[in-house]
Parts: C-alpha cells; sequence; structure tokens
C-alpha cells in the first residue's frame, strides 16, 4: 500500500504474540527488525495493474524455509525502496499468499510485520465503522481515491516459521492489513471504487510517473 498523500511517516521478524489472545506483538523494535530485513534483501520492480498475477488468487504457502525467508528480506527492501506501507508478493511478480506491512496506526505507533496465508475475520456489526480516507496503492502508481473501509481489522495467518499469528489494527494500520490481503486473494483497491473513480484513479496513473522503478505490461 502506497502511503497516505498527507502521511508523514516517523521511524518505528521474529514474531511475538502476546500471552492469552494471539496476537502478535508487531511493535517491540519494529525499527531494528526492518532495517535486518531490508539490509538482507535485494529491491526488485513494482508490478503495476493490468499484469496478470495481480488479479488472481496466490497460492498459500506451504514451505516456510530459506527461500521464503529470502523472499520476505527481498519483500522488505523493495517495499522500502517504493516508500510503501504494505506490500504483497503479487506485487513483485511472486504468486504466494504473503504480505509484509511497516506501517503506522493513527496513534503514530509503528508495526512492523509479515503474514502469511492471510484471512480476514469478520466484524460484529457494531465494530463495524467505516473509514472513507484516501487510498493509494503501489501497484496502481501516483493514484488516490476515497475508500470506505472499516476502522478497525483483524488478520489471522502465520508467521515466516509457520506459527499460527494474528494481526490488529486501527485507522491507517488497519487499512494497511485489509489492502495487502485483498491483494492475495486477486484484488486492488480500484476494484472496489465506482466505475467513475476506478477511471479517475487510472487516469492519474497514467498522467504521472511512479518514483520507483515498476515492470512494464506487455
Amino acid at each position: 500500500m502506497a502511503q497516505q498523500q498527507t502521511d508523514q511517516r516517523n521511524d518505528s521478524g521474529a514474531s511475538v504474540t502476546e500471552p492469552g489472545d494471539g496476537f502478535v506483538n508487531d511493535t517491540e523494535d519494529a525499527e531494528a527488525r526492518e532495517l535486518a530485513h531490508r539490509e538482507r534483501g535485494t529491491s526488485r520492480p513494482i508490478t503495476v495493474v493490468g499484469n496478470p498475477v495481480l488479479h488472481k488468487e496466490c497460492r498459500e504457502v506451504t514451505e516456510f524455509d530459506d527461500k521464503l525467508a529470502a523472499l520476505i528480506d527481498d519483500m522488505f527492501a523493495s517495499q522500502h525502496t517504493a516508500e510503501g506501507v504494505g506490500l504483497a508478493a503479487n506485487q513483485i511478480g511472486v504468486d504466494l499468499k504473503v504480505f509484509v506491512y511497516d506501517c503506522q496506526d493513527d496513534d503514530g505507533v509503528r508495526h512492523v510485520g509479515v503474514v502469511c496465508n492471510p484471512v480476514l475475520e469478520e466484524l460484529p456489526p457494531g465494530e463495524r465503522h467505516l473509514d472513507d480516507s484516501n487510498e493509494g496503492c503501489l501497484s496502481v502508481p501516483t493514484a488516490y481515491a476515497a475508500l470506505p473501509r472499516p476502522d478497525y481489522a483483524v488478520v489471522r495467518g502465520q508467521d515466516a516459521q509457520g506459527n499460527p499469528i494474528r494481526v490488529r489494527g486501527t485507522g491507517y494500520f488497519s487499512r494497511c492489513l485489509q489492502h495487502e490481503t485483498d491483494h492475495l486473494y486477486g484484488y486492488l483497491y480500484i476494484d472496489r471504487l465506482s466505475k467513475r473513480d476506478r477511471k479517475d484513479a487510472l487516469k492519474q496513473m497514467a498522467e504521472n510517473s511512479p518514483r520507483y522503478e515498476v515492470v512494464p505490461n506487455d
């Protein structure tokens, strides 16, 4: 996911869960963990809307090995280069259900982590408070549009070692979790817009140039 147009990010692996609730502790040592990942990784170009890998459900992660760990490092490096706050594997052309994030919530708390095989948990009706903030995507570079999403989200999945985890987010971080999970099921945020707003987002993309390397569509 791209940074919000007005977002000013501040500096904020191994997953640690809170006792009893299964939620990952993704704020502790966030800066050091993110730096370690991207220093090991190699930045790759970003796939953009129209690339087939972005428009289909990705394969489940079944092998939690060194190859997956190297992919995660490359994803953190690629996310940093593109100045994003979240990145799904298919955004660097890899057909696997895994995403990484380095995102602040609305309180300015930095969250850094990885989720394999993510599934959004259904929220009780009383917890579905919609936020219609702007949303952007590294795979739809330079374009933004308002998109209503719940301001609280819980994603369950597995960490890089295959252990079950849950991740919760509020505000902007909630939007990031929903956005990246969507990617792995073949949906871009523009797929959730009206036809008019989708057309406008694609026009924004066509009229501007990304600041990072992208994979041209043939």
